[in-house]
């Protein structure tokens, strides 16, 4: 064997790579803790769609559209007859109308003490006549039925036509705002559904290495494999693992989706089905959010790589789990407040800041055509993967392992002088 041969490295830092991936990987995956993993996220979707659907109802049964009628029988008879005239050309603006059955049975009916002893559910009550009628009730209560009962007296007394013209219409698939207005609704999805996805994925990072660390298997690979390999090894593993979650809740979302439809838009109140199109086309669409979700965990991921390694212990780790939080919020905050703002020098910012430009890309992709510029962030956010990763290797080696110049003891000039000429090795 030639000495070149023999200093050359049995793996290189690909090989040694892909050696960690491949451990890492398999290890996660067959866990007990991974199937729990992958059950976690069912049951917070679950709790928000039963209380979205509580809420829902709540709300609704909560907001009042009742006013109720304290004039003579006439008046509120003619009052009635005018709501159900105008309520299919208004619809929900026209409020429901009940008598309130204490003012018939009392001609000195007091409607702000009526509404002071909370009785009744009515969101304002009509005294006076029809051509003075008078709205009794808080201040948005009034600003919001007092043009309608207005109008519906005014219909009651004959001031207002009692039949409308029926409009014709002409309806157009679509216009350039209406169509900016979707593809921006279309955007703000993408972007929640890639923070989310960033977020839940991205903590199995963060424990990695804190957990190597206390039982000393980082030292036995820091001394057999180069720590640039350790890092990227660890980091594609875990990237692995979530390609496996999203896989698995892709399928049982589908499923369910497939069963349960009519719920899921009952419940939602929303049609996943006409979701507008992006810009770029929903193939090329799906394959950039794709590499963008790659990007931003390889960025995320190698970010709370280096912290996991430089934490001393698990606790620590959960420790520092709370400013990392705040710095995906961040990071999300500041690419969701720049959709629509194309061009923009906060935009532009925002895509060659590394950590937020994987977002603010995926929602120019839903806003605009061009593909050029997709291609140059996706060249500078794999840049910035391999600097983080170079990065955390050397801080690892130089704070952690010791390593290097600043793992030695150097000694003093004066030491140096005591301890005479180095011999040369014969």
């Amino acid at each position: 064997m030639s000495e070149t041969e023999m200093l050359r490295p049995r793996l290189t830092t690909l090989e040694a790579a892909w050696v960690i991936a491949r451990r890492d990987f398999v290890a996660v995956l067959f866990s007990r803790a991974f199937l729990f993993f992958l059950l976690g996220p069912l049951f917070p979707v679950l709790i928000g769609g039963l209380a979205g659907s509580i809420g829902g109802q709540v709300q609704r049964s909560a907001v009042s559209t009742e006013v109720g009628l304290a004039l003579s029988p006439e008046d509120n008879a003619a009052m009635i007859a005018a709501a159900d005239v105008l309520r299919p050309q208004l619809g929900p603006q026209v409020p429901e109308l009940r008598v309130i059955k204490e003012a018939a049975q009392d001609s000195n009916f007091d409607a702000r003490a009526y509404l002071d002893k909370r009785r009744g559910n009515f969101a304002a009550i009509l005294t006076g006549s029809l051509a003075e009628p008078q709205l009794v009730g808080t201040k948005g209560q009034i600003d919001r039925w007092s043009g309608p009962i207005e109008l519906i007296a005014a219909t009651a007394t004959g001031a207002s036509p009692s039949q409308f013209p029926t409009a014709t219409s002409e309806v157009v698939a679509t216009s350039a705002a209406s169509e900016r207005t979707n593809r921006v609704r279309t955007a703000q999805a993408a972007q929640m559904v890639l923070f989310l996805l960033t977020m839940l994925l991205g903590g199995m990072v963060l424990s990695n290495l804190a957990e190597e660390k206390g039982n000393k298997i980082i030292e036995i690979l820091a001394a057999a494999l180069p720590m640039d390999a350790v890092f990227m090894g660890k980091l594609f593993a875990m990237l692995g693992v979530s390609f496996v979650g999203i896989a698995v809740w892709g399928t049982v979302g589908w499923a369910f989706w497939a069963i349960a439809e009519d719920a899921i838009v009952t419940v939602t109140q929303t049609n996943f089905r006409e979701l507008p199109g992006p810009a770029v086309g929903w193939p090329m669409f799906m394959a950039l959010g794709l590499i963008y979700f790659t990007m931003a965990y390889l960025l995320l991921g190698s970010l709370f790589l280096t912290i996991g390694a430089m934490a001393a212990s698990v606790r620590e780790v959960q420790t520092l789990s709370m400013p990392v939080t705040m710095l995906q919020l961040m990071v999300f905050f500041l690419s969701a407040a720049n959709i629509g703002q194309t061009g923009t020098p906060l935009e532009l910012g925002a895509i060659v800041f590394p950590l937020s430009s994987p977002f603010a890309m995926l929602a120019r992709a839903a806003l605009e055509e061009t593909l050029w510029l997709h291609a140059l962030a996706i060249v500078w956010q794999g840049i910035a993967v391999i600097l983080l990763v170079k990065g955390g290797s050397l801080l690892f080696r130089k704070r952690v392992m010791k390593s290097g110049g600043a793992g030695r003891a150097k000694k003093s000039w004066f030491a140096r002088r005591a301890s005479g000429p180095t011999q040369p090795a014969e």
